[in-house]
């Protein structure tokens, strides 16, 4: 058993840390830092957590995440134990340049994933956690710091049936159970016995311990690496501002600052602090995955004006590229049969998730796998992406490398109605910081983007129509991010019309039609949303008298809005068709028709136009 009594003071140090710390920064989270000192001196110095510091991205490192990210003091006082951040840098907690920031982000080089947006932290650690076990196959482990509050959160629910479900006894969750929220008392309170019913019905061991003893919580610890089968959870007793009297379990202290005399005061009931005293953290065993040799993906084979969904097309893209991406992974949210990932699920069944309808939590694993170094390509309903919109932000700014595929978007689905129909999808992914947009027209153009998504470092979001669509590019035609491709020009041209995906098609369906009126339009497939081919689009504003944009999505961050964001400074007409009404049920044609996005709508704008 590991030295309790070094342990202790390598715990009042890291409560040191977090009040000088947060005292100098005028901000931040003491209270919540000095509940779950003793349980994380234990953790990172008492020998079962294998880490080196030296090489934060070793494969077999054991992983931890803060799910209650606002304890980032004492995440950070935790590393300046091991000796690994200055007592100097500790005083730029939360100021402008630093990498010690108000919840931790993956600026700071131990942070596994950014969390502060509460309920997610479980979802990452069970990627990390699947990764070790299923993927990688190596024997380290991923511990999350749970909040007591969070645990109101729906997603933890998720995640903790998916990690039972797959068995990952390398998950520990260590929940921190202070009984006060932001505002008061949790749901809960110090009731341990509820947290112990409801986590272990969902089939994972439970401790329940006095998260200030530490013998308990080493215990804890080394009982959790017996255990098989099953993921853990240790479920401690705390107290908010342990070490503090004055602010010991009292409400109205969460995220304050200490101010100096209050400081003083509180060092004060520390008593002596042994500033030099650091901890050692265990080297993990030298084991790393199994090298991943890339060969060359197979040659796309469609025959032309054959039709083919693009969802389909994505589940062929999927297996004939993995060869060349080896760490990919596909999870999928219990409609793979829709999607065409269960194309994927039966070519590789080792690298397939089902992650059921559970959509925050398949975000969440996904970016713990992203994390790890694999590509995560995620898919489900369009539609069904909107309710794990927070973790999909998030997980932008734990740098993700994540490729999303929506199946079923907008009133083309047809007769299933509102609710399966992604009409909000496209505005939803356009405002991620630096991330791509992709709508393919066809089974072609749906191979070649999936394989540029897999290129590319960040999130990348693939749109897929759910009827079949003809094929009107040969297997060999290249596609770009960023691109775009002219399908109908002449010199006569008086209108462009810019279509993607399935309104592509309405596009050229309008074309043949006007074009025996002789009138010309020019039709673009307008694939990539974002970015977007600006120089096209200054090409087609001079070469033509207007520009119409369609699109099955709404008008509110669509492609129409993105168009004119582009075009802002050109004297040029844009008129956007897009949804505008409640949809409802009906055939495809019929609602494209109602929405006035159909060849029919084309033909009339052109026609208003001219």
């Amino acid at each position: 058993m590991p030295n309790t009594e070094r342990l202790e003071k390598i715990a009042k140090l890291i409560r040191y840390f977090s009040l000088i710390s947060t005292t100098e920064a005028g901000s931040g989270h003491p209270t919540s830092s000095l509940s779950a000192a003793d349980l994380m001196a234990g953790l990172l110095f008492g020998g079962f957590f294998r880490y080196d510091a030296k090489q934060p991205n070793h494969p077999n490192n054991d992983r931890l995440i803060f799910s209650k990210g606002h304890a980032s003091p004492l995440f950070y006082a935790m590393w300046a134990a091991a000796g690994e951040v200055t007592e100097e840098e500790l005083m730029t907690l939360r100021k402008f340049g630093s990498r010690l920031e108000g919840h931790p982000t993956t600026a700071f080089r131990f942070t596994e994933a950014s969390t502060g947006s509460l309920g997610q932290g479980l979802s990452i650690g069970l990627g990390m956690a699947l990764n070790a076990k299923y993927v990688d196959k190596l024997p380290y482990r991923t511990y999350v710091l749970l909040g007591d509050s969070e645990m109101a959160e729906g997603s933890q629910y998720e995640a903790l049936q998916i990690a039972s479900f797959y068995e990952l006894d390398n998950l520990v969750g260590i929940m921190d159970v202070n009984r006060l929220g932001q505002r008061g008392e949790t749901m809960y309170g110090y009731n341990l016995a509820v947290y112990e019913k409801r986590v272990s019905s969902f089939g994972w061991e439970t401790l329940l311990i006095d998260g200030h003893s530490l013998p308990e919580i080493l215990t804890a610890y080394e009982k959790a690496l017996t255990i098989r089968n099953k993921p853990v959870m240790i479920i401690a007793k705390t107290i908010k501002g342990k070490g503090v009297s004055f602010i010991e379990d009292k409400n109205g202290w969460h995220g304050k600052a200490l101010n100096k005399e209050e400081l003083a005061r509180a060092l004060k009931e520390l008593d002596t602090v042994d500033t030099a005293i650091r901890g050692e953290i265990s080297k993990p065993d030298e084991l790393r995955p199994a090298e991943k040799v890339s060969q060359k993906a197979a040659q796309i084979s469609y025959e032309k004006d054959k039709s083919v969904a693009t969802r389909h097309a994505y589940g062929n893209a999927l297996v004939r590229i993995f060869p060349q991406f080896p760490e990919m992974v596909v999870l999928d949210g219990e409609v793979s049969n829709s999607t065409f990932a269960e194309i994927f699920k039966k070519a590789y069944p080792e690298r397939f998730f089902e992650m059921y309808i559970a959509e925050q939590n398949m975000v969440g694993t996904a970016l713990g796998l992203s994390r790890r170094g694999k590509v995560p390509f995620v898919s489900t309903f369009a539609a069904f992406f909107t309710r794990a919109f927070d973790q999909i932000r998030m997980s932008r700014y734990s740098d993700a490398n994540i490729k999303f595929c929506g199946s079923h978007a907008g009133v083309s689905i047809g007769e299933d109605g509102s609710s399966q129909m992604g009409l909000e999808d496209i505005a939803m992914f356009r405002t991620l910081l630096d991330s791509v947009v992709l709508y393919p027209c066809d089974a072609v153009s749906t191979e070649r983007l999936v394989e540029e998504a897999a290129q590319y470092k960040g999130i990348v979001y693939i749109r897929a129509t759910r009827k079949d669509t003809p094929i009107i590019y040969d297997s060999n035609e290249e596609f770009r991010i960023g691109g775009s491709k002219v399908v109908r020009k002449s010199d006569k041209d008086a209108v462009t019309v810019l279509g993607a995906g399935i309104t592509l098609h309405e596009a050229l369906g309008a074309y043949e039609e006007l074009k025996n009126e002789g009138i010309f339009i020019r039709v673009i497939d307008l694939y990539s949303i974002k970015p977007l081919d600006d120089a096209m689009l200054y090409k087609a504003a001079s070469d033509t008298n207007s520009i119409i944009t369609v699109e099955d999505h709404f008008a509110e961050g669509g492609i129409g809005e993105a168009v004119r964001s582009a075009l802002a400074d050109r004297d040029v007409p844009i008129h956007c068709l897009s949804v505008r009404k409640v949809p409802r049920s009906g055939k495809p044609d019929e609602l494209l028709d109602y929405e006035d996005i159909s060849r029919n709508a084309i033909i009339r704008k052109v026609r208003e136009i001219l």
